[in-house]
């Protein structure tokens, strides 16, 4: 038996493992800078990327601050990205063991809850992205669908067709997670190739329709002011860096397979600015375009598939949407979350247990709400949870890289008495830091739910809200440093290679 195989065999009766979140060893990881990238540009081709950019057109941007403001804060949040994929890359360890250095033990189901819950959000809102598709294609060929007799409360703002369609589409999506995740690599080489003919078509489509690029981009601003500007721009990069916020965190779930430290830094730099500038740009094209065809902005491209005249058009559309999201949502919105809830109890909680209870949890969010408007898509759901996810990043980041000095005892990371268990399992200084991370973000999230009447909290604190994920991980960060000052993390060259599993590499 090898020193490896030794060392593997020690830990798995410690409570707190599982083949799940166990550590990947170093000749067994086979990623290379180009399966980063391309995992970034299949993640980055989706229907809320579209949405996203062109919600920045609805909301009153032209197209270049639009292309803009997505550029900034996929090149922001890249940093955090890569910071965070590093433990991962060095240690093959995933986001809720990498949680257990700062949070401890058990401390860190708060961070991978927040974080799965969030997870949950996104695997509603691509359900509904899918579900509301396939609707388009029934409604074309059986009309009456739309005039089912309503079965929901009218405060849920659902109607029964769709609902039906949403409710076959999640069935799909947890048929998928029993069969696996190698169920999907099939659906993810047809998105692949797809989706970025369909998105070149759709733009040919809109320049066309509209008569040329220049009518487009000579779309003018609704901002009469550059403070009026200033007053969206900031909200708006803080709701760019939220929709990636999710990944920032969990990364090492995926960089616990790099071949190398560079593989995953070059390959999410060269996979996530630049994709999702240019899927961005075409969202962007295409809904100022409907302004110019249909006299309103449409900057649901399901909506708009579903003007189109041809019935087969419409159905291969929106039977290739379903499909790509379904690949989305398993790649992106399963995996993630299913290894957050096998931390709260590793040796009961699996792969398929996980996927299920994000299933369920992804339907109780109401997602169709989420994405009912631009304001709500962004300024509440981005921003908002953009302000739990800050902090906890800023944490993780000063816990590794100032306290810990990039040293982990990887064994101690699953062992129930050890030196991450700190207090009953929780590191309270951590704790005391998220609170405060967030605390100052909540007064402008309440008032702008309207939970709070207008007025009656003090503008400065609506500001802070429109800077949730830089106030929150900055503070967090901080406070932390500060709590943490005296204790620092030593690993020696002997413990890496007989008590450490000999999975770290540079």
């Amino acid at each position: 038996m090898s020193k490896t195989e030794s060392a593997a065999a020690q830990i798995e009766d410690l409570q707190y493992y599982s083949e799940d979140l166990a550590p990947i060893p170093a000749d067994k990881r086979t990623w290379g800078t180009w399966n980063y990238a391309a995992l970034w540009i299949s993640m980055s081709l989706c229907i809320p990327t579209y949405m996203l950019a062109s919600s920045l057109i609805e909301g009153g941007m032209n197209w270049w601050q639009a292309i803009v403001t997505i550029l900034v804060g996929n090149s922001i949040v890249l940093i955090p990205m890569i910071l965070n994929g590093r433990a991962g890359a060095k240690y093959g360890i995933p986001f809720p063991v990498m949680a257990r250095a700062s949070f401890g033990l058990k401390g860190a189901n708060i961070p991978a809850m927040l974080r799965a819950v969030i997870a949950c959000g996104w695997f509603g809102i691509q359900t509904w992205i899918g579900g509301f598709a396939l609707y388009q294609m029934a409604h074309l060929w059986i009309p009456s669908i739309a005039t089912l007799p309503q079965i929901f409360p009218a405060s849920w703002g659902l109607q029964t067709g769709p609902a039906l369609m949403f409710f076959l589409f999640w069935l799909l999506n947890m048929y998928v997670v029993y069969l696996g995740v190698d169920s999907i690599k099939k659906l993810l080489v047809f998105k692949a190739f797809f989706l970025p003919v369909a998105a070149l078509a759709l733009l040919y489509w809109a320049i066309n329709a509209s008569h040329g690029l220049g009518p487009v981009l000579a779309q003018p601003s609704k901002f009469k002011t550059t403070a009026e500007f200033w007053k969206a721009f900031f909200p708006s990069l803080t709701g760019m860096i939220g929709f990636w916020a999710t990944l920032s965190l969990n990364i090492p779930d995926f960089t616990r397979y790099a071949k190398s430290q560079k593989a995953q830094q070059w390959g999410q730099a060269i996979g996530l600015p630049p994709s999702m500038t240019i899927f961005s740009f075409i969202g962007v094209v295409v809904t100022s375009a409907t302004f110019i065809i249909y006299g309103t902005t449409i900057w649901d491209p399901v909506v708009l598939a579903g003007k189109f005249d041809s019935k087969l058009l419409v159905s291969i559309a929106m039977i290739a949407v379903a499909l790509s999201t379904l690949a989305t949502n398993i790649a992106a919105n399963i995996v993630s979350p299913a290894n957050d809830f096998a931390n709260l109890s590793p040796k009961k909680i699996d792969f398929k247990l996980g996927g299920y209870i994000t299933g369920v949890i992804g339907i109780c969010i109401f997602p169709w709400k989420l994405i009912a408007d631009p304001s709500g898509y962004i300024f509440t759901w981005l921003v908002g949870y953009s302000g739990l996810l800050g902090p906890i990043g800023g944490i993780m980041i000063a816990d590794y890289y100032f306290v810990r000095k990039q040293n982990l005892h990887v064994k101690e990371l699953y062992r129930e008495s050890g030196r991450y268990t700190f207090g009953n399992g929780f590191n309270g200084l951590a704790i005391i830091s998220l609170i405060l991370g967030i605390a100052p973000n909540i007064p402008g999230f309440l008032a702008i739910i309207h939970v709070l009447p207008a007025g009656s909290v003090w503008p400065w604190l609506v500001d802070v809200y429109s800077y949730a994920w830089f106030a929150g991980f900055f503070i967090s960060g901080l406070v932390y440093l500060l709590l943490m000052r005296n204790q620092t993390e030593t690993v020696t060259a002997n413990e890496l290679q007989e008590g450490e599993l000999n999975v770290s590499i540079n």
